[in-house]
């Protein structure tokens, strides 16, 4: 069973390049990344490993494609062309491709039907060799969802028409982080975890109901922390209005911090007064609406806290925790969301 650890996105937020290091240190053979702008980064810092551009490519950047030996998914003839052009350019005998399969996400893939066409294109590329066959599953954690099977099955058809075809890739992949935990009929002999990487995976339903149980839990838990200071502390009156909009009136004398993070570094503005923080041992609220720059907490009546304290948006202390889970559910989205949304103004440190 080979992994392609997913590193898209910045890594969900969490700095490509660092976690992509971490991993080729682990063991992971493959990285999978969205497009060749989140590959060149990767190999200019020196990662070797086998990265996968899940995304496909733009006319023009086929040659660095393959110069960077970056491993495209195809779907459509036109890619094909492309880079059988680029590769004999280059005098490569066989570039790998993945062959992505629409199985009914309706996102990017060939439909089976349009399947013959691809096919036609891939027979005449002679400097290149489909190495893989890809899907991606689109209700994987809905445990009672008959889409899923549906999609295997056409998965498993398609594999039967390549087979006829000539062709016999050798990686064959579909499961994402939920399909990892829930679907083992999924795996094939190559899975793509992503969010898990980073300590998180989306709740399990049926029917439209959250489910738990022992078989889908995975031991995994938050690599990232997001930390800022206190900026400035204030005693503010009773029936003092907080913020844009006033939209939070004090109702009693009350000690407010002011954070120097906002929307802007991607702390999701639906967590106005309703989300927390963490100050020294104490939970802090959030108040008033989070603005582009700053952000508002009562710390009222938690004692010794003063101005250049460390305050944690995301991560935990002593007991303490709040984590992405609890703002995508306070903000109405999910976890991925909250952290590829930290923005590139946000430094990263990394470290064991």
């Amino acid at each position: 069973m080979k992994v392609c650890a997913v590193v898209k996105a910045d890594a969900y937020g969490h700095g490509a390049v660092h976690c992509a290091r971490a991993l080729e240190e682990e063991g992971a053979q493959w990285l999978g990344v969205t497009s060749l702008d989140e590959a060149i980064p990767l190999r200019d810092a020196g990662i070797q490993r086998r990265l996968l551009l899940m995304t496909g490519f733009w006319r023009g950047e086929e040659e660095e494609i393959v110069r960077l030996r970056l491993t495209p998914t195809v779907w459509e003839p036109g890619q094909v062309e492309l880079l059988e052009k680029a590769a004999a350019g280059l005098g490569l005998p066989k570039h790998p491709v993945h062959l992505k399969i629409d199985t009914g996400m309706g996102r990017l893939g060939v439909t089976p039907a349009d399947l013959p066409r691809v096919c036609c294109a891939l027979k005449s590329a002679t400097h290149l060799t489909v190495e893989g066959l890809s899907t991606h599953l689109a209700s994987s954690e809905v445990l009672d969802a008959p889409s899923v099977e549906e999609q295997l099955k056409r998965f498993s058809e398609v594999q039967l028409i390549l087979r006829r075809e000539g062709f016999e890739p050798a990686l064959i992949h579909a499961a994402n982080t939920s399909a990892v935990i829930s679907r083992k009929k999924s795996w094939y002999n190559m899975v793509r975890p992503g969010l898990a990487l980073y300590g998180y995976y989306l709740p399990f339903e049926r029917a439209g109901r959250e489910v738990s149980g022992s078989a889908l839990r995975l031991a995994v838990k938050p690599v990232l922390t997001w930390k800022t200071r206190i900026l400035s502390l204030r005693d503010v009156p009773a029936n003092q209005a907080l913020g844009y909009g006033g939209t939070y009136v004090t109702k009693a004398p009350t000690r407010i911090a002011a954070l120097p993070v906002g929307y802007a570094d991607g702390l999701n503005r639906q967590i106005s007064s309703r989300g927390r923080v963490i100050v020294r041992e104490y939970y802090a609220p959030i108040v008033g609406l989070i603005s582009m720059d700053l952000t508002l907490v009562d710390v009222t009546g938690l004692a010794g806290v003063a101005a250049g304290d460390e305050v944690i948006l995301l991560g935990s202390n002593d007991g303490l925790s709040v984590d992405a889970r609890e703002h995508a559910e306070l903000a109405h989205t999910s976890p991925y969301e909250i952290l590829c949304n930290i923005s590139k103004r946000v430094p990263r440190r990394h470290g064991n």
